[in-house]
Formats: structure tokens, C-alpha cells, sequence
């Protein structure tokens, strides 16, 4: 009986190396959260800056070239703001990803890691340059259901890398884009939840199931 239990102990533990070898495992759901609260007050400082209220319907356009508030035009202080978001989420989740891969003997770069960056890149990086296109013909109010599309796709490009559970937050990324494309008007309504609400949440379920 011994033998046989000393047998299933050392297939889990090559099972344990093997997908870690080829997963990235140190992701930290914290910098979910850290993301999440980024982006509502990257979202709060939108609706601050159109002048209205949260959960409002918005009718989409690009203003004229001289609209100007705080001294910033329409689409520099949307590429600044989102821009300013982007960095902060980033940053904040590496710290916080090396600390955790720090204390579990592992390596924030390695094989998996930059897997997991490939495969997430092309359909953020095509999102983006999709995103331009859109704001150059026009279709302002597409942007925001555009951007949890892709990213969404992201996700579930990279879920096989990395933790299971990213593919569901992935599903709720796509699901609440197309819903906002098919709502035109709450589309910044619908950013702030998938880009906030849903990393606050989907990060505090991750902390409390593989870091406490």
C-alpha cells in the first residue's frame, strides 16, 4: 500500500513540474483587483470629462477639432487617459506577479510566461490597430464594445498558459462587448464594468482560491 501511494505522490509531482514548466502559474489576482480599481478611475475621469453622469446613455461623436477641457482635446485626453490605465495595470501586475513567483521559487520570465505574452499580443495588438481604424472613419461609439471584444479573445488566447480560470473571465469580457454593441450609448457603462468591476471581482476570486 505504501509503494502504490509513494507511486501516485511521485506522478503528481511530475504532473506538478510538467505544467508548470509549461503554464504560467504566478499570475496574481491581486493585480486583477489592481487593474480593476485602475480602470474606474480611468472611467470616473471620462465621465468627468464629458460632463455626464455614470450609467447615462451617451450619444457618441467626435467633437470639432477645437473642442478642448482641461486643456486637452477629445481624442488626446481618451488616448492619454487610456493610456495612463494601461501603464498602471501593467506595471502594478508585474510587481505583484514577481512577488508571488518569488516566494514559489519560480521565475516571472521564463518559457511560459512569454508564451503567454505572445499569444495574448496579436489579438490585443490587432484590437488596437482595429480601434484606430474605427476612430479614423468615425465610429466612436464602437470603441469601447471593440476593446472587450479583443480583449476578451486575449484572454482566451492565453487562458491555455496560464491559469483555467482567465478562459470565464474571457467569456464575460466578449459577452459584455457584444451586448454594448448592440446598446450604442452605454458603451463607456459596459467598459467600466468588463475593465473594473469584473477584474476587481475576478481577481479577488483568484487571491482567495490559490493565494490565501
Amino acid at each position: 500500500m505504501n509503494q502504490q501511494n509513494d507511486h501516485v505522490q511521485d506522478l503528481a509531482y511530475i504532473r506538478s513540474m510538467m505544467e508548470q514548466s509549461s503554464r504560467f502559474l504566478s499570475l496574481s489576482g491581486l493585480s486583477g483587483v489592481l487593474a480593476g480599481i485602475f480602470a474606474l478611475i480611468g472611467s470616473a475621469m471620462a465621465y468627468l470629462y464629458m460632463g455626464v453622469m455614470p450609467f447615462t446613455r451617451r450619444n457618441w461623436y467626435i467633437p470639432s477639432a477645437s473642442y478642448e477641457k482641461w486643456g486637452l482635446g477629445y481624442n488626446e485626453f481618451f488616448f492619454l487617459d487610456a493610456g495612463i490605465v494601461l501603464v498602471a495595470a501593467i506595471a502594478g501586475g508585474l510587481l505583484l506577479s514577481k512577488r508571488k513567483a518569488n516566494k514559489a521559487g519560480q521565475k516571472l520570465v521564463s518559457k511560459a510566461s512569454l508564451r503567454l505574452m505572445w499569444n495574448m499580443l496579436v489579438p490585443l495588438i490587432a484590437g488596437g490597430l482595429f480601434c484606430i481604424a474605427m476612430l479614423r472613419v468615425g465610429y466612436f461609439g464602437m470603441i469601447a464594445p471593440a476593446t472587450l471584444i479583443f480583449y476578451g479573445l486575449a484572454l482566451l488566447n492565453g487562458s491555455k498558459y496560464t491559469l483555467d480560470d482567465v478562459r470565464w473571465l474571457g467569456y464575460s469580457e466578449i459577452a459584455l462587448g457584444l451586448i454594448a454593441a448592440f446598446l450604442p450609448g452605454f458603451g463607456l457603462m459596459f467598459w467600466t464594468i468588463g475593465f473594473g468591476v469584473l477584474h476587481i471581482v475576478y481577481g479577488l476570486l483568484m487571491y482567495f482560491k490559490y493565494e490565501r
